[in-house]
This record gives C-alpha cells, structure tokens and sequence, in this order.
C-alpha cells in the first residue's frame, strides 16, 4: 500500500506541473497583438508620408508656369500687338477703304474693318483689354456684326478719344454699324430696323448757378 500511494503521489505531482506551466503563457498574445498594431500604424504612417511627397513636388512647377503665361501675354500686349496691326493697316487709319466714324457723349471712335476672324484691336491694344474685361462694353462694340452673321468675317481696328469707356464703346458700335453699310447698302434695312445707324444724341446736362447740379438743390431752410 505504501509503494502505491507514493506512486499516486508522484504521478499526481507530474499532472500538475502541465497546469502551472499552461497558466503562465496567457500575456504572450497580447504582447503580439501590441507589436502587431504598432506596425501596422508605422505602416501606415509611411504610406501617407509618400503619398504626400509627390503633391508637394507638383506645386512648384504649376507656380513657375504662371510667370512664363504672363510674359507671353504682356509680350502680345506690347509692340508685338502694335506692329501686328500696323502691318493690317498700310498707310495708317486714313488709307483704308473700309472706315467709318462713331460719336457718342463725348467720344469718338474713327473703326476700319479689314477681312479676318472677328478680332477687335481698341487704340492698338486688345479690345478685352482696353474695356478692362466688362462684357457689356466688349458686347458692344460686335452687335452689328453678329446683327448681320459677320462676327467671324471680319476684324476690326479703332481709334477712339474722349470720353469714358462706356461712351467709347457706344461710339465703336455706331462706327461698326456705318462701316457695314459701306460694304454694302444691303445692310442698312436690318441695321436701321434693330437702331443701331442712330446717333444717341443724349449728354449730360450742364450744371446751374446755384444749385448743386443740373437740377439738384441744396436743401431749403425756412429760418
């Protein structure tokens, strides 16, 4: 009996010693599932990194094309432009066939049309330009050629002075409206029927004595 116990006691000791042992490796996956998710934020912390690089490589080039845009637009702005459209009129304004006159307010354009694509030069200076972009004014100066169709037939070159740039607008359709019935008399009926051949003779009233403007008066005091 006493060979059998101390055999049950030995084997019992060897059961428990694979209890103890199974018990201590718990924290071991923890530890991996930590290390596993600091690399996969480190992972992605470089992919944004490189993913960034590029764009910051790309802005440079699009701020040094801007320059290079500008140059060419003020070079065609400048004596090119200028040498460009004394080489469309031999001789000067003058010397061409095709001329009219504008008036409006206080401006008066002097237009030639010369046979091209609808290009409108203004004092020798793109049209757009010179009527610092307002698309009225711009509007202006081609509704007697898109009146009869010819808004892509022909370019047209001015000279104008005197007053603002709206009355010098007003001016250039007038002088475009003349120089069409020039071309031919054809062209008279639609441009009379849409009054584009009549001169706006409206200014502005002189100011009085006394008052503050044409009409306006100072305010009335009793005592």
């Amino acid at each position: 009996m006493a060979l059998s116990v101390s055999s049950l006691a030995a084997a019992l000791s060897h059961l428990s010693l694979p209890s103890t042992s199974t018990s201590k490796p718990h924290p071991a996956p923890i530890l991996c599932l930590h290390s596993s998710r600091r690399a996969v934020s480190l992972a992605l912390r470089a992919s944004a990194a490189e993913a960034a690089e590029p764009v910051e490589a790309e802005l440079p080039a699009e701020e040094e094309a801007v320059p290079v845009e500008e140059e060419a637009e003020d070079a065609l702005s400048g004596l090119a432009l200028r040498k460009y459209v004394k080489q469309r009129l031999p001789g000067g304004f003058a010397a061409q066939r095709i001329t009219a006159t504008g008036r409006r307010k206080m401006a008066i354009a002097r237009v030639v049309l010369r046979e091209g694509t609808g290009k409108v030069f203004i004092n020798f200076r793109d049209a757009k330009e010179y009527l610092q972009g307002n698309p009225m004014w711009m509007e202006y100066c081609k509704v007697p050629l898109v009146t009869l169709g010819f808004e892509n037939n022909y370019d047209v070159f001015v000279k104008v002075h005197g007053g603002g740039l709206s009355g010098q607008a007003q001016a250039i359709c007038l002088g475009v409206a003349r120089a069409l019935v020039k071309i031919s008399t054809a062209n008279k009926v639609p441009l009379r029927s849409e009054g584009l051949l009549t001169r706006d003779t409206r200014v502005v009233e002189r100011k009085k004595a006394g008052l503050k403007k044409a009409r306006k008066r100072p305010q009335f005091s009793k005592r």
